[in-house]
């Protein structure tokens, strides 16, 4: 009589784990058919999903240095600029002093950003001072980075890499998933 209610709760048990396995068979054979239904639909769509994510572009960035302190990072960029024949491009800003930060004039054109940090965000090939938390979200804020240039294809990233690393072995490049969506 002691093995009655063990014996009991084992069918119920063993009810109740067949019912469970049934049911997520049932769910999916129900998910595998959604599936083959979306992947067949978008075959025979002229419409097919696009899921692109047009805000983002993944890009590789070539850096030289990085620090916190803006004057010895201009200084290398402009001897840089020099030594290699490299553009440089400021894009208008300049460290503002009193904000401690690369800024936009105050009387820019560009109201929403005049006087603040608008950061390089299209592929270039010029020499110019980011904040690299901009492109690797996880840098230190206010970590400024020189950056060499800006790429699509990882191949013109290491050719550019391989003539910098000959003028400062610091030089290195990260892919980074950079919005490029409207910042207004």
């Amino acid at each position: 009589m002691r093995n009655i209610p063990f014996i009991v709760l084992a069918l119920v048990f063993a009810s109740c784990n067949t019912q469970a396995k049934k049911e997520n068979i049932a769910q999916n054979e129900i998910m595998d058919t959604a599936r083959i239904f979306q992947n067949d639909s978008a075959k025979n769509s002229d419409e097919a999903i696009d899921t692109t994510d047009y805000d983002h572009a993944n890009y590789f960035i070539v850096v030289v240095d990085t620090g916190l302190k803006y004057s010895p990072l201009q200084t290398k960029m402009y001897a840089l600029s020099k030594k290699l024949n490299l553009p440089i491009d400021t894009m208008g800003r300049h460290f503002n002093t009193s904000k401690n930060l690369i800024a936009l004039a105050d009387d820019n054109q560009d109201e929403m950003y005049a006087g603040d940090y608008y950061p390089r965000r299209d592929v270039s090939e010029h020499l110019s001072l980011e904040y690299l938390n901009f492109y690797l979200p996880d840098a230190a804020d206010k970590n400024i980075a020189l950056v060499a240039g800006i790429y699509e294809d990882e191949k013109e990233a290491d050719s550019l890499l391989t003539i910098l690393k000959r003028a400062d072995k610091s030089s290195f490049k990260f892919k980074a998933n950079v919005f490029v969506g409207c910042m207004h």
